[in-house]
């Protein structure tokens, strides 16, 4: 019983959020209340706001299942394979999947979710509090301290200048395939720099 609750719980989740996105494109993000989200969803307010705590939420719920991927690759990665490695094999993996928070996808419905994302100030300003907390869940994997902290923000940091990088090309109309090479040669790049210079903080 407690699956079958899980599952429900769940499939509500994903339909406010799918309700809530389809208003917000057709509408504009600042245009819909969160009543409206709510009746298109056939739920209550009150239940809405126990599986969303902020109207932000509604749309990036789609990143709160990322917020520990880096800590969850660091602390899964093989024996004798370092930080750095498994975390640039892990986004070179996702360049090579398409995956959105790669900022590499260039399929219409991703495309329109970002433009919405990064179109309206009040979720760009959420987004960068899920990757406080994905700075956070990372310099713990990383052993915690200053320096696990400090090299945390400048890997999160570098994979969010990757991902900016890629989604501004395929915003200016270059398709995915196309990016792909340079976007690699980028994420090699960014991640030498990185070794490079936590030589010394991360082991």
């Amino acid at each position: 019983m407690s699956g079958l609750r899980e599952r429900k719980k769940r499939q509500t989740y994903e339909a406010i959020s799918e309700a809530a996105i389809a208003l917000f494109l057709d509408k504009g993000f600042d245009r819909v209340s969160v009543a409206e989200v709510a009746a298109a969803a056939d739920v209550s307010k009150p239940t809405l706001f126990r599986y969303f705590p902020a109207k932000e939420d509604l749309v990036l719920h789609r990143f709160a299942d990322h917020r520990d991927e880096a800590a969850r690759v660091v602390l899964g990665r093989p024996a004798g394979t370092a930080p750095l490695d498994a975390l640039h094999d892990h986004f070179r993996d996702g360049l090579a999947r398409r995956d959105p928070v790669t900022g590499l996808c260039d399929e219409p419905p991703v495309l329109a979710f970002h433009r919405l994302l990064y179109g309206t100030p009040s979720l760009v300003a959420r987004l960068y509090a899920y990757q406080g907390a994905s700075e956070g869940a990372l310099g713990g994997a990383l052993g915690g301290g200053v320096a696990a902290r400090l090299a945390a923000g400048q890997i999160v940091a570098v994979q969010r200048i990757l991902a900016e990088e890629n989604w501004r090309r395929i915003e200016a109309g270059e398709a995915a395939d196309a990016v792909e090479p340079d976007a690699v040669a980028a994420a090699d790049l960014a991640f030498r720099q990185l070794a490079e210079g936590l030589s010394g903080a991360l082991t």
